[in-house]
């Protein structure tokens, strides 16, 4: 399955709260993402929490722009991506 790399602006910050709520919302994008076979993997989050860097593995760029408006984020790009590993050459 193709993998991608999704950046996100968010101009006020992503907030997530670190209890049972936050926990809640997150599975809940899991939930939605797995109706449309898409799998995210994990992010990275800016210092100031106004930019992330999402990597999600789905069928093509139109079912992670689905999920994306069903789940209410943001898509500024995504790019297809394939993994490079340094230690790959040793």
């Amino acid at each position: 399955m193709p993998r991608y790399m999704v950046e996100r602006t968010f101009p006020d910050g992503l907030h997530v709260p670190t209890d049972g709520e936050g926990a809640a919302a997150l599975l809940n994008v899991v939930e939605i993402n797995a109706g449309s076979g898409v799998t995210w993997v994990h992010s990275y989050v800016t210092p100031d929490k106004k930019k992330t860097f999402c990597v999600y593995d789905g069928p093509n760029p139109e079912a992670i722009r689905e999920v994306a408006t069903r789940n209410s984020v943001p898509v500024d790009e995504i790019t297809e991506v394939r993994v490079l590993d340094p230690y790959f050459y040793h």
